[in-house]
């Protein structure tokens, strides 16, 4: 067979195809969502520089500054007006201008040589914002850093709070990112319900009590859940309200960079769950609260049924809009970047690859089921971009993608033709020890079964088999120590 084909003007056949052949009959929607990846990517080296260029939009929106001036930036296309306001200003309002592309920016001039900035570090910060049907309401910045809620306060909201601690202050890294030797070995934590006690655990106290006992435990990596801020505990961690500040419950940005930075100086690698499968439904403490009812190009959403996640209450990005995949690929690179994470776990892939997100939907390894009119390319193109990143700006960076379709070409590299994931997590393994060891007999127990359950999976993509996670030991059950101990 040639291998080169009409549709890609001559170009050698992607990889993907070599590895599996079957893969021809999909190659017409193969090589539209390569085409759309080429196209999007070659749009922003154009516009921006190159896609790590594009990934640093941390440095230009939010509060930033240079030798001259301090900045505050916000994306509101929709907004009339535009107002910075918090307790560093009696909540007066400093008023923003609006510059092209719906981007609305505040500018104060230092005082010759002064490096303090106006607004004091730990202020409260708002953004007041006039909408189209004429009403002020207020917002936490989109790009805080940080956020938090009084605790004397019950039931109260959260506010932004300006992050720029003094040198002597700031967290001083002490060792480099490890290489990850041999098959990865993940444990998997959640840092607030670590304690031996009932109560929020901090960032320093599962670095200093926690991580020694990982190590000893010969694991190589520790994935940490609930990182990004969400103002709802009881969702673990995957109802974002913030996506670039950290979850206040366990601490400062500075704690959780010394546990980043004991955890490498054990030689483990940190991966971070990150969310961007969809977003909280809060609007007061959320990026939601950006949604003013305007046009679906001017929104980080999509608009009416397509923008709402039915099962999980929560909103629903739109993945080719310019400025979404600036602010989700600045996350991206965020974390990589200001925490030295090593790689993440994308959670919910599966509702990201498909239309019905997975919903009520069997996958028998058909093909046709995974490349179709069901299948949400604007969202592929996104994770393409996502893992070139990832691997781009990180020497050995680890991506992980919680999918249970098994969508073929989900782990293979992007310049293969594939989605550029590294690893797929084989979410049957742990459903099928939970199945055998709630409703088995120990004599009863089938290798076969087993068996088969750890080796459906494809081959040339890795898969990272395991026993439970947080989806076991959580969420309306128990782990499998429990399970095994039993009344005992």
């Amino acid at each position: 067979m040639d291998p080169r084909g009409a549709e890609d003007g001559g170009r050698p056949e992607h990889e993907i195809y070599r590895l599996d052949p079957m893969l021809r009959d999909c190659r017409e929607h193969l090589e539209y969502r390569w085409t759309r990846f080429s196209e999007q990517l070659a749009a922003i080296e154009a516009a921006e520089g190159g896609l790590l260029n594009f990934a640093q939009g941390h440095t230009k929106m939010g509060f930033t500054e240079d030798d001259d001036n301090f900045y505050y930036r916000e994306w509101l296309p929709a907004a009339h007006a535009v107002e910075l306001i918090g307790d560093f200003n009696g909540w007066s309002g400093w008023a923003l201008e609006r510059e092209d592309f719906g981007v609305w920016s505040l500018r104060i001039p230092r005082e010759g040589n002064n490096t303090d900035h106006p607004i004091p570090h730990g202020s409260r910060v708002k953004v007041r914002i006039l909408t189209p049907q004429g009403d002020w309401i207020d917002r936490i910045p989109a790009w805080i850093t940080y956020a938090t809620v009084d605790s004397n306060n019950f039931g109260g909201a959260y506010d932004g709070i300006f992050w720029r601690p003094p040198k002597s202050e700031q967290h001083q890294w002490k060792n480099k990112r490890p290489r990850l030797e041999g098959a990865i070995r993940i444990y998997e934590a959640h840092v607030g319900m670590s304690s031996e006690e009932p109560r929020v655990a901090s960032y320093r106290e599962f670095a200093d009590n926690v991580l020694p006992r990982i190590k000893d435990l010969h694991y190589n990596a520790v994935q940490l859940m609930a990182i990004q801020e969400h103002s709802y505990y009881a969702s673990f961690g995957y109802h974002v309200t913030n996506a670039f500040a950290v979850s206040s419950r366990s601490g400062t940005p500075e704690d959780l960079k010394y546990l980043v930075d004991v955890a490498h100086g054990m030689g483990l690698v940190v991966i971070m769950d990150i969310v961007h499968s969809h977003a909280s439904n809060n609007a007061s403490d959320g990026l939601n609260g950006f949604d003013l009812g305007q046009k679906e190009e001017d929104s980080y959403f999509l608009a009416g049924e397509a923008g709402y996640h039915k099962q999980w209450d929560s909103r629903l990005f739109n993945y080719k809009n310019w400025e979404v995949q600036r602010y989700l690929l600045s996350n991206v690179r965020w974390w990589l970047e200001e925490y030295l994470f090593d790689g993440f776990r994308f959670d919910g892939v599966t509702s990201m690859l498909y239309n019905h997100h997975g919903i009520n939907t069997g996958f028998s390894g058909e093909y046709s089921e995974y490349f179709g009119l069901s299948t949400n390319v604007d969202a592929i193109v996104y994770l393409m971009l996502a893992n070139k990143l990832v691997h781009e700006f990180v020497e050995g960076g680890i991506t992980i993608a919680e999918d249970v379709s098994g969508m073929p070409t989900l782990c293979r590299k992007v310049e293969e033709g594939g989605v550029g994931f590294d690893y797929r997590l084989g979410m049957g393994c742990p459903d099928k020890w939970i199945q055998i060891i709630k409703h088995v007999p120990f004599g009863e127990w089938s290798m076969h079964e087993l068996v088969s359950v750890l080796c459906n999976r494809r081959y040339t993509e890795k898969t990272i088999a395991y026993c439970e996670s947080h989806d076991q030991s959580i969420v309306g059950d128990q782990t499998v120590a429990f399970r095994l101990m039993g009344a005992e």
